[in-house]
């Protein structure tokens, strides 16, 4: 019998190798006289994750917006399930739940998603979209009643309540707390394991980790990185060692193997391929040393390093760089 780590592994590579269900060919998107998205391409694979990454204003919404249908593609070529997104036998098949969703607010939690569950030919039933979305004992509070995060599983209640293959995840733990964060993670783990297939942008990173089977980074509306979260990772070469020290950042720099310093409010974070040497070089000069911590690079600092704009730098981040 196969390992459970083998299992996983296959499934994994049949996700990364399966057919196509939607796909951005070269898509460009102006409004007025600035390109959200620029020659885009990219590939969603059936039953898998794919996170896309990005700053504010990358494009990412903008490209959920076009797989979905609701704006055109300015140049370039957009499929679902092989065909138009807005003809209905496809949208039957998807769901979304945007950052600009609005709903109105004196109906009631059921309400909603008996309207959105009409949509659909094979919808789930109430109680399965409510323990879905973790609203169980909500289903008669009016929508406006709700906490911010209740409104966000709201969202996703009717995101789901469809039963559709294609999921689009705009930022959807936005609002919520660590637990229901997590809660929501094991939801989508449920939906992946039942074979469906999920696009996910996020600004949570940890998340992006936990649950993508591939990652899509993109910036001022281009791809920079492609891959799974271990091979965008791997884009960031070496360790970082964070410490607080007395030496300034000059006389670290000047240590043999540091590529990179920055100082956050007294803690400095040095990225090196020669993290052994560079700790014994940091505690021969500051016997003083504190807090010493050495980690490989994480998800966190390839994206920065992919996307870090010397122009824009965050000033609370500023330092020195090889």
């Amino acid at each position: 019998m196969a390992s459970a780590a083998a299992q996983v592994t296959s499934s994994v590579a049949v996700r990364r190798n399966g057919r196509v269900v939607a796909r951005l060919s070269g898509a460009s998107k102006k409004f007025g006289e600035v390109y959200a998205l620029r020659q885009l391409s990219l590939e969603v694979r059936a039953g898998e994750l794919l996170a896309v990454l990005g700053p504010n204003g990358a494009g990412k919404t903008t490209a959920i917006k076009l797989l979905l249908g609701l704006a055109p593609a300015d140049t370039g070529h957009v499929a679902v399930f092989g065909g138009d997104p807005r003809k209905p036998e496809n949208r039957m098949r998807t769901g979304a739940m945007l950052q600009v969703a609005r709903v109105p607010e004196k109906l009631r939690v059921r309400e909603h998603i008996d309207l959105f569950s009409s949509y659909y030919p094979s919808p789930l039933p109430l109680a399965e979209s409510l323990r879905l979305a973790g609203l169980e004992g909500r289903e008669n509070w009016m929508f406006g009643e709700l906490s911010g995060g209740q409104k966000q599983r709201v969202l996703f209640a009717l995101a789901v309540c469809g039963d559709p293959d294609l999921l689009f995840l705009d930022e959807p733990t936005v609002g919520l707390d660590v637990e229901a964060r997590r809660l929501l993670w094991s939801q989508i783990r449920q939906l992946l394991a039942r074979g469906k297939t999920v696009l996910l942008t996020t600004h949570y990173l940890e998340e992006a980790d936990a649950l993508a089977d591939r990652i899509v980074v993109i910036h001022r509306g281009a791809v920079l990185a492609e891959g799974t979260p271990a091979e965008i990772k791997s884009r960031v070469e070496g360790r970082q060692i964070r410490c607080q020290t007395s030496l300034p950042i000059a006389s670290l720099c000047s240590i043999p193997g540091v590529r990179e310093v920055h100082s956050d409010r007294g803690v400095m974070l040095i990225r090196t391929t020669a993290a052994e040497r560079v700790t014994r070089e940091l505690l021969r000069l500051d016997p003083d040393l504190q807090d010493l911590e050495v980690t490989r690079a994480g998800l966190e600092d390839a994206f920065l390093a992919l996307t870090c704009d010397p122009e824009t730098e965050n000033p609370q981040m500023s330092g020195a760089r090889l």
